[in-house]
């Protein structure tokens, strides 16, 4: 595996990056301190637990990966950092699904969706391109044998 190519495609898009840390963080003041409620008990409180959660996955997703010296190795890194980001995001948007009530939820669930909107089609193309190259390698060892 070429280490430039691998560096080039590990490395997301920084304008992305910034706009899901944005989109996330509003999410997150939302989600603490805007009036969005629940009529189950301790629902807020497991909606913002998985919030932090897909905080802490983008977080990783966005990682620099040189520190990992095999570029398969960070390529690996890299898809299972997304696909904990989906789980992640499943996880929230359930929990999410539980706020009912409170003057602020209308703006709180578009800004759910629009964090959705803006990661899913992407990290679908980035997980497919990570795929792809270790696919490739693979096929490239089969060559050589």
């Amino acid at each position: 595996m070429d280490s430039a190519e691998v560096r080039l495609a590990v490395t997301l898009d920084p304008v992305w990056a910034a706009e899901l840390r944005r989109q996330w963080s509003a999410l997150m003041e939302a989600a603490v301190w805007s009036e969005v409620k629940s009529s189950r008990m301790g629902a807020a409180t497991r909606m913002r637990k998985r919030l932090l959660d897909v905080g802490e996955k983008l977080r990783s997703l966005a990682a620099n990966r040189d520190w990992i010296p095999h570029p398969r190795e960070q390529v690996k890194n890299a898809l299972g950092s997304a696909f904990s980001l989906k789980d992640a995001l499943t996880q929230f948007g359930r929990a999410a699904q539980d706020m009912d009530g409170g003057a602020e939820l209308i703006p709180f669930a578009a800004a759910v969706t629009a964090l959705h909107a803006t990661l899913l089609a992407p990290l679908a193309e980035l997980e497919n391109r990570w795929a792809a190259l270790l696919d490739s390698q693979y096929l490239d060892e089969d060559a050589d044998d």
